[in-house]
């Protein structure tokens, strides 16, 4: 199997692996079937012969898979072993082409598919606490467990998008999706637990990669705005999809349904692989210049290339670099620019998954009528939309560490308004609209840009890495804030506001200082720019 002209070390292995998995996850389907004389219910039910043979069949199809994926084994040793190798410019002067294009599309559509699976978690619980008898509370632990899961799959497909390739990983993350499909087929509420965790795993590794393959695919001049348009779009579509598919298939198949579509969904990603190619970067950095070069023939638009001459594409930069573990993110010229950006993210999980999670019983202690605040809510969402542009066209436009300072210190000022409001300074309708519309506004903006810029600062050897950590940081951030809802910290509106509040100054102050602007750079040259900033 080729992509990018990378081979992979067994194709037949990866191909029969896929099998495995989908018959694994198909051999779950008697069992569903069987519910739908009793409304899809399948809550007590003994595990039968084929789900268990299932079950062991999906980690085997998995592992087998991985095996296949893998470069060959002596060009991972090259690569471990700190092999010299040459680094290339990506063609970055070219206009937006055909090939292009086809990237975003199917990365769009990876980073739906990807959204899609964790915004189903809202829609299953309803049904799932009815079936399994058990508290609304009881239920919130699936939303906490795919954020540890989300955590951990940041980081962990990071490091794989470093070793073995942006595309591997998206690939393993996509057998992931298939694999835990059967979470719709799972007769116990435990059993939910485990494969949401895994759920949550293979979701959070794919969007860090995703935004780094496109950070070293697309060019120059269109880097900035493509990225943060991407997540936009994709996020919007995957909510979209998962609230279409809740409104077509919960009310035939129960909430099942909607698990059960990690399978289809995510055999669209392998379905979609060959227009996935690897990154002329990750190839570069792993030692092979004849296959990035190769690469960016691809993507060199009317540039001309010469049958022998591939390098005409490309311009050497003639340094040498050595991969490095991933320990050095935390010193050097990144450390500084990459603590600011983690707070950040710490801080918009605490605004997203504690702060906004508590907004609707908050606005009735405002003084909102509890049916006026969920309009409220949803008004100020509508007025999220369009910021999404507005958003874009500042991190293309004007400046992107400039914009992701102004946007953090919108967050924080938003939250500082919440404070006055609940103090009584600012007490009133109009204030406290203005207030929740600033602070989701506010706050996508934060995210719209933070992986897209955290993809642009890292040199390309660790980029998966730090793109994964500063994507941990955002769902570290939201494990917190569910965890603080627990104890009643957001019950305090002032005192909770004031801390994140805090917390998102702090960061943009660090990223004011340290950050370094990106918009119309080269990759290349952001990285002269750290050193530089760093002495």
């Amino acid at each position: 199997m080729k992509s990018g002209e990378l081979s992979f070390h067994h194709p037949p292995a990866f191909w029969a692996g896929c099998a495995l998995l989908v018959g694994g996850v198909l051999s779950h389907l008697p069992m569903f079937l069987m519910g739908r004389h009793t409304g899809w219910q399948m809550v007590g039910m003994a595990m039968d012969g084929w789900m268990l043979t299932g079950m062991a069949l999906i980690p085997l199809g998995l592992g087998l898979a991985f095996h296949g994926l893998m470069p060959r084994l002596g060009q991972m040793r090259h690569v471990l072993a700190g092999g010299k190798h040459l680094q290339f410019h990506l063609a970055d002067s070219v206009a937006l082409n055909r090939e292009h294009w086809q990237v975003v599309a199917v990365l769009v559509v990876a980073l739906t598919v990807d959204v899609m699976k964790p915004a189903t978690t809202g829609f299953v619980i309803p049904g799932l606490t009815a079936e399994y008898g058990i508290s609304t509370r009881s239920a919130g632990w699936l939303a906490l467990v795919a954020l540890m899961g989300t955590t951990v799959g940041s980081l962990l497909w990071g490091r794989l998008a470093d070793v073995y390739g942006r595309r591997a990983a998206i690939l393993l993350s996509a057998l992931m999706f298939m694999g835990t499909a059967i979470c719709g087929a799972m007769p116990a509420f435990g059993w939910n637990l485990a494969m949401c965790f895994l759920m949550g795993a293979s979701a959070g590794g794919l969007l860090p990669i995703t935004f780094t393959l496109m950070a070293e695919i697309i060019p120059t001049a269109h880097r900035g705005w493509l990225l943060v348009a991407l997540g936009g779009i994709g996020t919007s579509a995957g909510y979209l999809a998962a609230a279409a598919a809740a409104t077509w298939l919960e009310p035939l198949f129960s909430w099942r349904a909607l698990w059960l579509l990690g399978l289809p969904t995510g055999a669209l990603i392998i379905f979609l692989n060959r227009f996935i190619p690897e990154s002329p970067r990750f190839l570069s950095a792993a030692g092979l210049p004849h296959q990035a070069r190769a690469v960016l023939a691809r993507f060199s638009g009317a540039v001309p290339v010469e049958r022998d001459a591939v390098a005409a594409t490309a311009t050497a930069l003639g340094a040498r670099t050595v991969p490095s573990a991933p320990g050095r993110l935390l010193r050097g010229p990144h450390a500084r620019i990459g603590a600011g950006l983690a707070m950040c993210g710490i801080g918009w999980g605490l605004v997203t998954f504690g702060f906004v999670l508590w907004l609707p019983v908050n606005l009735v202690r405002l003084g909102v009528d509890a049916s006026a605040a969920s309009a409220l809510l949803a008004q100020s969402a509508l007025l999220a939309l369009p910021g999404i542009g507005v958003v874009v066209w500042l991190y293309h436009c004007w400046s992107t560490i400039k914009a992701l300072v102004a946007f953090i210190a919108l967050t924080a000022l938003a939250l500082a308004a919440f404070a006055l409001i609940d103090l009584g300074g600012l007490r009133s309708v109009a204030a406290t609209t203005l207030a929740t519309a600033a602070l989701l506004v506010s706050s996508g903006g934060v995210i719209a840009m933070l992986i897209p810029y955290a993809a642009e600062i890292y040199p390309a050897h660790v980029r998966g890495t730090g793109a994964g950590m500063i994507a941990a940081s955002s769902k570290f951030g939201g494990i917190l804030g569910a965890g603080l809802g627990v104890l009643g910290l957001f019950e305090h509106i002032a005192l909770s506001a004031l801390l994140i509040a805090l917390a998102m100054a702090v960061s943009g102050l660090m990223l004011a200082r340290h950050g370094v602007e990106t918009r119309g750079r080269r990759l290349e040259d952001i990285q002269r720019a750290l050193a530089v900033s760093a002495l």
